[in-house]
């Protein structure tokens, strides 16, 4: 608490401490993000215009195409040594089908001419540049540890939004026109600061949706919290056993191909009298049988089918935006067929995944560039745009620095005598409430700067 004999803490006061949060967070954010919207426009690259395994194999339309099953001789022909585990319809007709096959702990992905049953490609599909760009996303190669440290640095990023909006939010003598609209006449440290507080300001929203649906995949917010709780309930299918495995072991290659709401949702077993009609009676329960069931349920153009693993393994038909199947999350859909009696035993669509789920399933859809060539641009122009404030952030603490600072980091320095700023508090207490590791860091630079740096004349002078 300040007495009554502290000067009451002005606006500009306040601007000083948002301007000083703006600063720390950037020292940690922008190697960050840089990395993230450099992986992300390599990662939306060849999900919007090319496909995740690489650039598209085409194929020459004819007029009928080889069973399924022969197409999937082929590929164990040509991989003896490998055991199959799903196929993945063409998207058009004028592209390859697409067989993944797993030999110890590599899995192939192989393109298939639909026409001829001839091999065209054969691709590892952990080692893309998809995959790579993907790994470096999400761990920076390093596992759990990369994890964390990409989910503190998600969570800085929007205390980096919030104390942005807050710094150029037009008050006083400052017009909307001035933040909305870079003056280029500016020279130096003007010029860039305006274009920094433009592009910021114009893409605040979009960049905290970005970092909000990052945050769903992670390991301590994502994982722990919010992926529990807005995961679909397989109490859902009623009388249908369930196995051991979840959704998520149907990810391959360590890549992200489940829906986000139905990763930790229990597969069903087969076995089982429940459920309704699906292949014919007296057919074999196949890839073939599945693959024609598959067009009668209604998937058409590309979707998946992963076949059973183990004993009470089921068939799992599948088509959604994760997978790049579909541009319409709202038409997700994934359904189980028992291996031996054919029927249909369970499924799930966009219309039964939670409030949370659904609004996962656009936003991650809109994250990944699946929602069309619009979506792909729209992204590769957000990751530029991201890339610009990291460098134009940089330029402008350089311009910023007093002649005779080298070996300081010169932070913007907190006025005498501050007073409580009450909306600050509440934003960095809600951020540490909401986003745990975060808030740990938050906690610690707080009492550092508050403990240490600011009362050890040696720290203030190198931090300061």
């Amino acid at each position: 608490m300040t007495n009554k004999n502290t000067p009451t803490a002005s606006p500009s006061r306040f601007h000083a401490v948002a301007w000083r949060w703006h600063f720390y967070s950037g020292l940690y954010v922008v190697p960050f993000l840089l990395m993230l919207a450099i992986t992300g426009a390599v990662m939306v690259f060849f999900t919007g215009f090319q496909t995740r395994l690489g650039f598209t194999v085409h194929v020459v339309p004819q007029a009928t195409t080889v069973p399924v099953g022969v197409q999937a001789q082929a590929v164990l022909a040509q991989l003896p040594q490998a055991t199959l585990s799903s196929y993945t319809a063409p998207k058009s007709a004028d592209v390859a089908s697409w067989f993944l096959a797993n030999q110890g702990d590599v899995v192939h992905a192989v393109a298939v001419n639909p026409y001829t049953g001839d091999v065209l490609k054969v691709v590892d599909k952990g080692n893309t540049v998809f995959a790579w760009a993907e790994r470096i996303h999400g761990t920076l190669l390093i596992g759990d540890v990369g994890d964390r440290l990409i989910e503190i640095a998600a969570g800085l990023g929007i205390v980096m939004i919030v104390t942005g909006l807050y710094l150029w939010w037009p008050r006083g003598a400052t017009r909307w026109a001035q933040v909305l609209v870079p003056d280029l006449r500016l020279k130096g440290r003007l010029w860039w600061r305006s274009l920094h507080a433009s592009v910021g300001f114009w893409i605040s929203a979009l960049l905290f949706m970005f970092l909000l649906t990052g945050l769903s995949w992670t390991g301590v917010w994502g994982g722990k919290i919010v992926q529990p709780w807005g995961t679909f309930p397989a109490a859902k299918w009623d009388a249908v056993p369930q196995s051991d495995a979840n959704h998520a072991t149907l990810n391959t290659a360590g890549q992200k191909e489940v829906p986000w709401g139905l990763e930790r949702t229990p597969l069903p077993a087969s076995g089982t009298a429940v459920g309704v009609p699906g292949v014919p009676a007296g057919q074999p329960v196949n890839l073939d049988t599945v693959a024609a069931l598959a067009k009668q349920l209604g998937f058409s153009g590309q979707h998946h089918i992963n076949l059973p693993k183990g004993e009470t393994g089921v068939f799992t038909l599948s088509a959604d935006t994760m997978s790049g199947d579909l541009k319409n999350p709202t038409q997700d859909r994934t359904v189980h067929v028992d291996r031996y009696s054919g029927r249909v035993i369970a499924e799930a669509a966009f219309a039964d995944y939670s409030l949370v789920a659904k609004g996962m399933a656009v936003g991650i859809a809109l994250h990944q560039g699946d929602l069309g060539l619009w979506n792909a641009a729209l992204n590769l122009v957000f990751c530029s745009a991201i890339v610009f404030l990291c460098v134009s952030g940089v330029v402008m603490w350089w311009k910023r620095r007093p002649a005779g600072s080298a070996g300081r980091l010169v932070a913007p320095p907190l006025p005498a005598h501050l007073g409580l700023w009450k909306g600050g508090a509440v934003v960095l207490c809600a951020t540490a409430v909401l986003f745990p590791l975060t808030g740990a860091v938050l906690l610690a630079v707080w009492l550092l700067d508050a403990l240490l740096i600011s009362r050890w004349p040696a720290l203030k002078t190198t931090l300061g």
